[in-house]
């Protein structure tokens, strides 16, 4: 993805954000200089901030998913009594815009539909290997009630409602008849392991520094921080 494009879709992505009433917090408007001369060593080691992927297929618009992780927790930390073993984003999935299949290891989510139009997740049960099942019926929690889908079904979840995904829970989703704000609300999140695709893809975009950047993506932590 080109620099100058990730820059846009950070603008566009911060207004439809705002006009839910949601606000971001103060470290996503740093500047990078801004970013490098703060105490950041946190927000980096715990990977926050600005995520904007075409999952390596270069085409945003057809395979994408804006992100920006607010709040995380530590893997280190899973399996203690006390600590913070949680996480939190802010999506947004634009309309027919494909998040692929995949599933998690380790986390438990929450999706929830923050607003805007419905947001349609495809489901499948893994198998006893961790792959996916097409044959086994989907048991999923929507707001406390239990609900079941075929192997392959469709799940649309209007503004206010939420998913809660397990490991064993494959799920591809898009927004249907417009853009989505997705809230996450997770066990601790980390993007670097704990995402296994159906399809051989990658989890970040290539990018393409025609411009400089507006903010640091998570992904730029490790080159310019």
């Amino acid at each position: 993805m080109k620099r100058s494009a990730i820059n846009q879709i950070i603008r566009e992505a911060d207004t439809f954000i705002r006009s839910f009433g949601f606000e971001l917090p103060p470290f996503a408007y740093l500047t990078p200089d801004a970013l490098r001369a703060a105490d950041h060593s946190e927000i980096k080691r715990r990977r926050m901030g600005w995520d904007i992927t075409d999952y390596g297929a270069g085409d945003f618009a057809k395979m994408g998913l804006f992100l920006f992780t607010t709040r995380n927790g530590l893997n280190a930390d899973l399996g203690q009594r006390s600590a913070m073993l949680y996480a939190e984003k802010i999506m947004i999935s634009r309309q027919d815009q494909l998040s692929p299949m995949h599933r998690h290891n380790l986390k438990v989510e929450d999706i929830i539909n923050r607003g805007g139009a419905t947001l349609t997740l495809k489901l499948y049960k893994a198998d006893a290997e961790g792959g996916i099942d097409h044959n086994a019926e989907v048991r999923v929690m929507v707001d406390g009630m239990p609900r079941h889908v075929e192997a392959g079904g469709l799940l649309r979840l209007s503004p206010g409602e939420s998913v809660t995904l397990h490991p064993d829970t494959w799920h591809a989703f898009w927004g249907e008849g417009g853009d989505v704000l997705i809230g996450e609300v997770s066990t601790v999140n980390d993007d670097l392991t704990d995402n296994i695709f159906a399809k051989p893809i990658g989890r970040f975009a290539t990018v393409e520094e025609d411009e400089p950047p507006l903010h640091l993506l998570v992904s730029d932590y490790d080159r310019l921080l």
